[in-house]
């Protein structure tokens, strides 16, 4: 057990973290919608007054609110009222590999679609293919595609996560495990030879790796601002993936690397 001495002589050293770990706490917040103090400190292994003195940097810059024992982003309640995602950036790049994604997709076939801005930029060219079979855990893409007639769209339960318009948790994750799927449609927050895929909490890991296994095909979908971008938490290496759909602003040597591992580059131009 660390004496006070050395746990205030760890507390200052992360200190000098404290404008990244903000970051990835706005990051945790703008996934999970509100968080537990005590949930944070632990996850971030820093002292519960110190998570509390980011809450406070972070309401003062207007992101968040403070509530007894946590904090919820000030946006979630607008962004689940109008069905809007909160990740809104480099989306033309996330359209092009939305239509170009969409197009390996033929008549009959069984799809996962994680949820995500660039996984319903894919959903919204899906509505002229036929007799599609569709499982999701986002509601927003549930509703792009169950208004087609010949398509069937089924969704898990779990608990409703507002940034993301998704569900999760333990019954979603039972739910995958019960389903096979031709391809996978999968979203992250970034992507990198040496860290794999990582998201900004620790919530869904469990839930994709349940889609992964589900799946014949896994298609990582993410735009090039998300290559050699690490996040809070990993979920494995790039051998989970077979192939890898973004945009031209890909360079050509991590595309090489990409490929020496096995997994095929698909460039939406």
């Amino acid at each position: 057990m660390e004496t006070k001495e050395e746990q205030d002589a760890s507390e200052s050293m992360i200190g000098l973290l404290s404008e990244p770990r903000r970051r990835r706490i706005l990051e945790w917040l703008q996934e999970e919608g509100s968080a537990r103090v005590r949930d944070l400190a632990g996850a971030f292994r820093v002292s519960e007054a110190t998570i509390r003195q980011d809450l406070e940097r972070l309401e003062s810059e207007g992101f968040i609110t403070r509530e007894h024992g946590g904090a919820y982003l000030n946006t979630a309640a607008p962004a689940s009222g109008t069905m809007t995602l909160h990740h809104q950036e480099n989306m033309d790049k996330k359209r092009r590999i939305g239509a170009l994604a969409a197009s390996l997709v033929k008549d009959g076939e069984t799809l996962i679609l994680d949820a995500g801005t660039t996984t319903t930029e894919i959903a919204t060219r899906l509505t002229s293919r036929r007799d599609l079979t569709l499982i999701t855990n986002a509601l927003n893409i549930a509703i792009i595609l169950g208004s087609v007639p010949t398509f069937a769209v089924h969704m898990p339960g779990g608990q409703f996560k507002s940034p993301t318009l998704s569900l999760s948790g333990d019954k979603s994750v039972e739910y995958f495990r019960n389903i096979f799927a031709g391809k996978l449609f999968l979203a992250t927050a970034g992507v990198a030879l040496d860290a794999g895929l990582t998201y900004p909490s620790f919530a869904d890991l469990q839930l994709k790796e349940a889609m992964i296994k589900a799946a014949a095909h896994v298609y990582l979908v993410a735009d090039s601002t998300k290559i050699n971008r690490s996040s809070f938490t990993r979920l494995g290496s790039l051998d989970v993936i077979n192939s890898f759909i973004t945009d031209d602003g890909i360079s050509d040597r991590d595309a090489r690397e990409f490929e020496k591992r096995g997994i095929e580059v698909l460039i939406a131009k």
